[in-house]
Parts: structure tokens; sequence; C-alpha cells
């Protein structure tokens, strides 16, 4: 018997109980890492996962990105985008174009291609996100967003 004379659920339940299910950094991370495993479960019908997918989105938003931009904006070391921009160069998703503020960096552009397969992986995101949130009002699910976007993005 624990030391506050209860007793102790057994499984998952008696963890999500314990001290660390009220931490809220571990919250966040069994967050990301449940929701980035259903993500790259659905993406992956479209040849996609998570970071590649981002990537994608940011091209096909026409933000025109540079690579340094996708590393800091996306938290990945720039050789990581690398790869991750040359796999989709080589599915011929986006394209390294000049930038014309600054001829020495290159921007990433989706190709019409690139573009109707992000317009299908985001449904099937979308999907597993609406998925993973039914048990959050639409209210809190916006109120969540906006928390997230705050922690995320510092001012």
């Amino acid at each position: 018997m624990p030391p506050t004379g209860r007793t102790r659920p057994t499984g998952t339940a008696g963890l999500r109980d314990s001290v660390l299910g009220g931490d809220l950094s571990f919250l966040l991370a069994r967050a990301n890492a449940l929701t980035l495993a259903a993500a790259n479960a659905a993406l992956s019908q479209h040849g996609l996962k998570a970071r590649s997918y981002s990537i994608l989105a940011l091209a096909a938003d026409g933000v025109r990105p540079t690579q340094r931009e996708l590393a800091d904006f996306l938290r990945l070391d720039p050789s990581q985008v690398v790869a991750l921009v040359d796999e989709l160069e080589e599915r011929q998703l986006v394209e390294r174009r000049t930038d014309p503020a600054d001829r020495r960096a290159n921007v990433l552009v989706a190709t019409d291609a690139g573009r109707a397969l992000f317009a299908r992986a985001r449904q099937s995101a979308h999907a597993v996100e609406l998925g993973l949130l039914a048990a959050v009002t639409p209210k809190d699910h916006e109120r969540l967003a906006e928390l997230l976007r705050l922690l995320a993005f510092p001012s």
C-alpha cells in the first residue's frame, strides 16, 4: 500500500494519476508523441511523415521559406532540412528557387504536384487531429491552439 494509505490503481490509470501525470512538460511531451505517431501513420499513405509534411505545407502555402528559415521555424538541424527538401525535390513536389531578395539564398516553392499532394495530406492530418481531440470541445480546441501558440512563439 502506498504511504498515503490509498490503494494505487494499476496500469496506465495509476501512472496517469501519479505526480508525473500532472507535470506540464511531461504532458506536452506525451501529447506530442501521441499526435506525432498518429499523424505519421495517416501521412504514410501519402509517402510523407510529419517533418516532410511540414516542409511541404510551408512551401505549398506560398510563404517561400529559405532552408535556414525552415530549420529555425521547425526546430530542426539544417542538415535534416536539406535531406527532407532533397527527398521532396526528388519526388518533384518542391523546387529550390533563387530568392529575389537575396540571390545567395534559395527559397522553397511547391510544384503543382506538391500542392495537390499537400491538399490530400492535409485532409488526412486534419482527420487525425479531429480524432485525437474528440474529447475536447471546439471552444477548448481553439483555446488549446491559442495557448500552444503562446508557448511555441514567445514574444
